[in-house]
């Protein structure tokens, strides 16, 4: 099965999206996205997540404070602005999640000592404690998505995925690079204009 889904994917690559241009064959690109690994993706984090947050919500967490103690468990103290890159969210959003954990007694915020703008989140013994029986959770989550798939499949599966993500932050960080040099260029001609008009 999981030969045949490579050779699958192998085909769907052979025939990428052309390059956008006038007279562009629509049919072709409805073909390649009937496929589309971007929505099976998608797809597939839906459920994720809402296997996620039904298993939290039975034992009365909102997910949404589930990312900020996954990752505080990894590297308590860091600051708000740290906290929300890691888990990925908006600042806001970020400072409202944590009001609500330190409301449940599940984190502290405390002001920076070498830089009084700065507040650094530290989870309390009770914050702590949910690791305990909260990772678990977490685990079951993964080995429902993972069943039936041998070691050897998950870890290409990793591999793939990860190649994937490369892929698209090579091409984000080169597309947002060259905008960059487009903008710099433009200014640049823009002043070398302003210079001889004066």
């Amino acid at each position: 099965m999981a030969r045949k889904a490579g050779e699958r994917a192998a085909h769907i690559e052979t025939d990428p999206i052309p390059e956008m241009a006038d007279g562009i064959d629509l049919s072709q690109v409805e073909e390649v996205l009937r496929h589309s690994i971007g929505a099976e993706l998608r797809h597939t984090h839906r459920s994720l997540v809402q296997d996620l947050q039904d298993r939290l919500e039975a034992v009365g967490l909102p997910i949404g404070m589930w990312y900020f103690l996954r990752v505080l468990w990894e590297e308590d103290g860091l600051t708000q602005r740290e906290l929300s890159q890691k888990v990925g969210s908006m600042e806001p959003t970020t400072v409202e999640q944590l009001r609500n954990m330190e409301a449940r007694g599940l984190i502290e915020r405390r002001r920076s000592e070498d830089d009084r703008r700065k507040m650094h989140v530290h989870l309390t013994p009770a914050g702590i404690e949910l690791k305990q029986s909260l990772l678990p959770i977490g685990g079951a989550v993964n080995a429902t998505a993972l069943h039936g798939l041998s070691n050897e499949e998950v870890a290409q599966l990793r591999e793939l995925l990860g190649h994937m993500r490369r892929n698209l932050e090579e091409a984000v960080a080169a597309r947002r690079q060259a905008l960059r040099q487009a903008g710099g260029t433009a200014r640049s001609s823009r002043t070398r204009r302003a210079a001889v008009a004066g």
